[in-house]
């Protein structure tokens, strides 16, 4: 497969501001003339190995943050939203959506805010006791929604709370390096037998945790109880950046960004991804080393995304038995569908019929991308006789081509081609015309119906 094109016309744009130069002093520090540069800005040619390497020595500049994880991840979007029924016509070419994720990114995300407030309306007018007699049935982003939405174009990665999380773990090492912070903010730790996993008595300064958890999530419980304690101002000062558009969206995502202060502290970046290359990932591995889940392990991964200190691009999600994704993350290439469930061809479902035990694919999405899939049935159980069990199922995976770096890619053939499995991503927009188990016919494809024929679908996918 020939080496994808790299066209960062925005990044580019941004760095030259940053630095404050003109597009004439810019090109001469590249080493390119004038005209180029200004066709690599407007995405009209890609940048050159030459520049790439001129960016690197003459401003130190993080190569990787040229990648087009943005702009992928807003056309994987788009492709989704323009799904929607309500557009009848025939969708813009994906030419033209790469186009406009490149050129025009706010203008991009501004659609989408659009479809999400218009599905939004949909959804209320579709309900009786929301469209009648409401006060408050007026259109907003879904509070979850929107933390979700934060989260997935930040990468995953909030830099000003790694940091502190890394140098809170410095500080508080070891393994009862929780239990001594608490003790320094003055807070009694008491281990209750309550169904109830956590809760804080701020008057009392004590700190209630359920025996009934594993060890490493009643640390985890205790790390995050400590952020919203110890780091309150930057965890606002976050959010006030982040300028959510209700109070309950501000409140999930501060919620959200204790767990992720809870994930560093307890795996802090930096001997984290040195652990993670010397282990070769190996989840369990990595689990035993830091104290911490399989699933806090595979989450953690796929947030190594510090500029200058990259770990491997991977993907994270979390389905439940239903198919429906409950977390969702990709550093790579690979975007999942934002509404619904995820292609039941990934192995990621076949995860429940095989409980612990790690389940290896190998996976070609429609555009050619080939991967290296990780999934693994994860169960939470109540912690008594007659308590409800939590049932998912998680996959990490990243591109076939750092295979080498994964123990779980050793005795895979990873350069038969026959050996990978076709994936997609939604029905909708999956381009794959013949899928056995497609739900839902492919938007941007015409349909032949004959009545006396019947194949695996009632219909044939033109190709």
């Amino acid at each position: 497969m020939a080496p994808q094109k790299l066209y960062a016309g925005v990044k580019l744009r941004e760095l030259r501001s940053r630095l404050g130069l003109t597009q004439k002093e810019f090109a001469a520090k590249l080493g390119v003339s004038l005209p180029y540069l200004n066709q690599m800005e407007n995405n009209n040619r890609p940048v050159s190995t030459s520049v790439v390497l001129a960016l690197a020595s003459e401003f130190g500049f993080d190569v990787t943050e040229l990648s087009a994880g943005d702009s992928e991840r807003l056309v994987s979007d788009m492709r989704e939203a323009l799904a929607d029924p309500v557009f009848t016509d025939q969708p813009p070419p994906l030419a033209d959506l790469r186009l406009a994720a490149s050129n025009a990114p706010a203008l991009a995300r501004a659609f989408l805010h659009l479809h999400r407030a218009y599905r939004q309306s949909h959804e209320r007018l579709a309900s009786l006791d929301e469209a009648l007699g409401r006060e408050d049935a007026r259109v907003q982003p879904s509070p979850w929604e929107e933390v979700r939405d934060f989260f997935h174009y930040c990468d995953n990665y909030i830099d000003a709370v790694d940091r502190a999380a890394e140098h809170f773990a410095e500080k508080f090492s070891g393994p009862l390096g929780a239990e001594h912070a608490l003790n320094d903010n003055g807070i009694t730790l008491r281990l209750t037998e309550g169904a109830r996993l956590r809760h804080f008595d701020s008057e009392n300064m004590v700190l209630s945790i359920s025996n009934r958890a594993a060890p490493e999530t009643r640390r985890f419980q205790i790390l995050l109880q400590l952020a919203l304690i110890t780091q309150n101002k930057l965890l606002d000062a976050t959010l006030d950046l982040a300028r959510f558009h209700s109070n309950e969206a501000r409140s999930i995502a501060k919620i959200g960004l204790a767990n992720y202060f809870a994930g560093a502290a307890l795996m802090p970046y930096t001997r984290f991804l040195e652990a993670a290359k010397k282990y070769r990932h190996d989840l369990e591995l990595l689990a035993t080393r830091f104290g911490a889940s399989i699933e806090q392990v595979a989450h953690r991964l796929s947030t190594l995304q510090r500029p200058g200190n990259k770990g491997i691009p991977f993907f994270f999600v979390r389905v439940d038995q239903a198919g429906t994704i409950t977390k969702r993350h990709s550093a790579t290439r690979l975007q999942f569908a934002r509404f619904g469930g995820a292609c039941p061809l990934w192995n990621v479902h076949r995860a429940f019929e095989t409980p612990a035990q790690f389940l290896r694919q190998l996976a070609e999405t429609p555009d050619g991308v080939r991967y290296l899939c990780l999934a693994r049935d994860v169960s939470k159980p109540g912690g008594a006789f007659g308590a409800p069990t939590r049932r998912y199922a998680i996959c990490l995976g990243c591109e076939v081509r750092h295979a080498g770096d994964l123990v779980y890619a050793d005795s895979l053939d990873v350069t038969n081609s026959a050996a990978f499995e076709p994936i997609g991503i939604s029905c909708r927009i999956c381009e794959r015309t013949d899928c056995h188990q497609r739900s839902v016919p492919p938007l941007e494809r015409r349909l032949t119906i004959t009545p006396d024929e019947r194949g695996i679908l009632p219909y044939r996918v033109d190709k």
